[in-house]
């Protein structure tokens, strides 16, 4: 293949956000795979509701497999380091859990990277002990893997392959993906799907979708959190993981919405024109630092605090002007280039907004920045947060958001905060609130962000960026966000003051740092350790 010329752009620049030297350029209507795909999500989507449909009787193989693998760690936990106490114990229960998960295989195995994926929501020794699942492990026999691939090429890997590496550069719930060379020179990366894992998968959904209602109104956070709806998330997103087909067109989505957008500093990696199919992926290689290395990136000259802006306003700008955004962003999910340009990968979960709910986090994003709390509600409502015949200054007299006076979570003793949170969660409760699988996907990758403020730009003034954010959509965006809400241009107006109240703080507070944040979450921490909140 000649090289391109480096002075000229790619021929697909104005079809996606992606690398500057292509392997291969992209043409849509020369995609052999892409033209069924209309009619697979179809079917991906109408297969949800026979797969999270409970029944009376549960796979009882499996939900005895589950419940001597869960009960073996808990009950080893129990009898050992739970007596100790403390970081100590939840350490040793965290293990033990991963270990079940990985055992349990793929299903287990992706739950346990969304809970790696909350820092600052759950423990951080469940959270540091799941990440573990995310690229750690175990790997598929090299002959399985073999077996899989030549079966959806339809030809032996020696023939379409000058170079295919036995050993997985990365192994992780549902494939594990492999360094390999074209016959023609391209340096590739091969996502293998593991075998038998379709079967696996919506085995474990039928147990998920028997147990989900027996949870409801059990403990308050999990009704909250709507575990039925939980399921429909799950099997959703983790359904169509199962057709690579389907991930190599998000990859071309969200790199078209981030090219229209100009944002540049993503890249997203080509899907090969011929080589996808169902279960194998052959995409471009890139190359970088690991998100977590610091060092690495500032050694490059790389501006770790750009890195952080860029990201937070890539992915709003996708989700909130496009209604698609990559919908399971963490570490193993991208790494930073050389330039300081992110690459994401691993679009198998992607956010899809329609119309009405993009809105509906337009009018999110609007209100909540000027402390406008029944535009707020009213939002969630729409989003499916809330019921539609929601009385919503009710709502918002209950949970005190009308109230001008700043509830202070780290001024409070260890039993007022848990009284208040227990306030709030019976009041929602009473208003039949859950939480949409849509604001869940947004939730875990804000959850993210914040994770990389810590570990990319600890110092920087969160109010700050607020405004910065924000302003940068009222200035690039405004006239358009104002015509879809329908909200005169000038009718809106940053309210800095309401933003702190949402952080607990009081309006004589000019900055607030991320080590000032994890000092404050640490000190509610500490204050509801050993509380319950039932």
């Amino acid at each position: 293949m000649a090289s391109p010329d480096p002075t000229e752009p790619p021929a697909d620049h104005e079809l996606g956000s992606f690398s500057d030297t292509p392997p291969w350029t992209i043409e849509r209507d020369q995609l052999t795979w892409l033209p069924p795909l209309a009619r697979v999500r179809r079917e991906v989507r109408a297969e949800i509701p026979r797969l999270t449909r409970p029944h009376w009787i549960p796979p009882v193989r499996r939900v005895t497999t589950v419940t001597r693998h869960l009960g073996w760690a808990v009950g080893r936990w129990y009898v050992g380091k739970r007596r100790t106490g403390g970081s100590i114990s939840r350490a040793d229960l965290s293990r033990r859990l991963r270990i079940a998960a990985e055992a349990l295989g793929p299903t287990y195995i992706k739950l346990a990277q969304i809970i790696s994926s909350g820092e600052g929501l759950f423990p951080e020794e469940l959270v540091a002990e799941t990440k573990k699942c995310r690229d750690q492990v175990p790997p598929e026999p090299w002959d399985e893997i073999r077996a899989v691939v030549e079966a959806e090429l339809g030809t032996p890997i020696h023939e379409l392959f000058s170079h295919f590496d036995t050993e997985p550069l990365a192994a992780a719930s549902i494939a594990q993906v492999h360094r390999a060379t074209l016959h023609t020179g391209e340096d590739v990366v091969v996502k293998v799907q593991r075998p038998s894992v379709a079967f696996r998968v919506k085995e474990d959904l039928r147990v998920m979708a028997w147990l989900a209602p027996k949870l409801i109104g059990r403990i308050p956070v999990s009704a909250l959190a709507n575990p039925p709806a939980l399921v429909e998330l799950f099997a959703e997103t983790i359904s169509e993981e199962l057709d690579f087909r389907l991930e190599a067109e998000n990859m071309l989505d969200v790199a078209a919405s981030f090219a229209e957008l100009g944002q540049r500093d993503y890249v997203i990696p080509r899907p090969h024109p011929q080589l996808v199919t169902p279960r194998v992926l052959v995409m471009e290689r890139l190359d970088g630092f690991k998100f977590d290395d610091v060092a690495g990136m500032k050694g490059a000259g790389v501006d770790t605090v750009q890195v952080v802006r860029t990201g937070m306003i890539g992915f709003m700008e996708g989700a909130l002007i496009h209604g698609i955004f990559h919908g399971d962003l963490h570490g193993g999910n991208l790494f930073v280039m050389p330039d300081g340009r992110t690459a994401l990968l691993d679009f198998g979960i992607t956010g899809r907004l329609d119309d009405f709910k993009r809105n509906a986090f337009l009018r999110l994003l609007m209100s909540g920045t000027s402390n406008d709390p029944i535009g707020q509600l009213a939002a969630f409502r729409d989003l499916g947060a809330l019921p539609p015949d929601t009385d919503l200054e009710a709502v918002a007299r209950d949970l005190g958001l009308d109230s001008p006076e700043v509830f202070d979570p780290t001024k409070v003793d260890g039993d007022a905060l848990v009284a208040e949170i227990q306030r709030v969660i019976k009041a929602l409760l009473g208003y039949g609130a859950k939480i949409p699988k849509e604001l869940m996907l947004f939730t875990k990758n804000l959850m993210f962000v914040d994770g990389a403020i810590a570990t990319l730009a600890p110092d920087l003034d969160i109010l700050e960026e607020i405004a910065h954010i924000t302003m940068h959509f009222a200035t690039t965006h405004g006239e358009k966000i104002a015509a879809q809400i329908g909200m005169a241009p000038d009718a809106w107006e940053f309210d800095m003051e309401g933003v702190k109240a949402g952080f607990g703080i009081s309006d004589d507070v000019d900055r607030l740092t991320y080590r000032d944040l994890q000092q404050r979450r640490e000190t509610i921490r500490k204050r509801l350790e050993g509380r319950s909140l039932q």
